[in-house]
């Protein structure tokens, strides 16, 4: 008889395997995109634009857990190619508000289409019951997430 999960390993040795499959699985899809020279901070930070709606530079770079003077260089780049405008904030003269122009948002689509059509290709390559597993697991870590 097979021994279940919880006779087999300890919470800690799950939650290892767990963020290193998380974390492979992560950098896997991401790697999984149309053809571009976009960095992947430069594609994340266009990405929290995309989710969060427009972002002052220093929420951004809060968002992004990167320095300011990083965020300046990495939006510098974004707004050369059109992806990434500056609007001024409604009541203070002194900010900016960033967000994802239509360009930009065309390329985030894109971007969710090849990572999405990538998983999907190897999603469909798994057996029912597997797909079943992963579902049930996908509903525990975002029980995980949210707590």
């Amino acid at each position: 008889m097979e021994r279940s999960v919880a006779e087999r390993m300890t919470a800690e040795q799950l939650a290892i395997s767990l963020r290193e499959a998380i974390t492979r699985l992560g950098r896997r899809v991401r790697q999984a995109r149309p053809i571009g020279d976009l960095t992947f901070s430069q594609l994340s930070a266009l990405t929290s634009l995309q989710l969060s709606g427009p972002l002052t530079p220093r929420e951004l770079a809060d968002v992004e857990r990167v320095q300011p003077p990083t965020m300046t260089k990495i939006v510098g780049k974004l707004e050369e190619r059109g992806l990434v405008a500056r609007t001024p904030h409604p009541t203070d003269r002194r900010q900016v508000f960033l967000m994802a122009t239509e360009r930009g948002r065309v390329v985030y689509a894109q971007f969710e289409e090849a990572r999405n059509e990538w998983l999907a290709k190897k999603l469909a390559e798994l057996t029912p019951e597997e797909r079943d597993t992963l579902e049930r697991a996908a509903r525990i870590l975002q029980q995980v997430a949210r707590s």
